[in-house]
């Protein structure tokens, strides 16, 4: 997937009223509410559960068990190493973004919670650290319901941006990014995203496609893979 081409700005977000997305969970706020960042497809890793508005309630999709060595995909609950330094601040000078991180974790459907804060991204805290061998996942909202938020303009990520994460022990881990995917919520790319990796790296994740008002749910994720380019 590689040769994809990276997804660029004014996508099917961009137009017309802005809504709220949310990014990795169940979130129910305001009159409309985002959807989802992944949803399980029975390959290991969280899932992360779509909303709705709050007449209509939340939902999420059970998760099914996490990886394990025998199915070839590296447990996010359970990490082959974990660093003592763990992040607490994400910045992407290509796009604006600089945020402190959140602590995210699996709801107890299996579902990642989003961060509570429009404007603050999230470190999954139970999966890998920043830098260390495996796919570390950062996920933040996309808008508010009255204005962008943190990951607004991700989809404008191209390779050889880079995105810089500073750890509590004072030293930074930078990572370049190498393509970017949308992928429908249907055909979410587990694997790609939670699956064994061999080499440190990242995936940024937010909400993007067409916001379907029946559901209450965006139809697709972004997701932008990076690797570790210095630390």
């Amino acid at each position: 997937m590689s040769g994809e081409p990276r997804l660029g700005a004014g996508g099917p977000r961009r137009r017309g009223v802005l809504v709220v997305a949310v990014v990795a969970g169940v979130l129910v706020v305001g009159g409309v509410t985002g959807v989802a960042v992944a949803a399980t497809n029975g390959t290991g890793g969280p899932t992360v559960a779509g909303s709705a508005s709050p007449t209509a309630g939340s939902s999420g999709t059970a998760a099914p068990a996490a990886g394990s060595a025998t199915d070839g995909f590296q447990d996010p609950a359970a990490p082959a190493a974990r660093s003592d330094a763990t992040p607490v601040r994400v910045t992407i000078p290509a796009i604006g973004v600089s945020s402190s991180l959140e602590d995210l974790h699996r709801g107890a459907a299996g579902e990642l919670d989003p961060p509570k804060d429009w404007d603050s991204a999230g470190w999954f805290s139970d999966g890998i650290v920043p830098g260390e061998v495996g796919p570390a996942v950062i996920a933040g909202h996309v808008d508010s319901p009255t204005a962008a938020a943190v990951f607004f303009r991700l989809d404008e990520l191209v390779p050889g941006d880079e995105v810089h994460v500073a750890m509590s022990d004072g030293s930074t881990r930078t990572f370049t990014v190498d393509r970017s995917e949308r992928a429908a919520k249907s055909a979410f790319p587990t694997s790609d995203v939670y699956g064994t990796a061999p080499t440190p790296q990242l995936r940024l994740i937010t909400c993007d496609g067409t916001f379907d008002t029946a559901t209450g749910h965006y139809t697709d994720n972004l997701i932008v893979f990076a690797d570790l380019s210095s630390d």
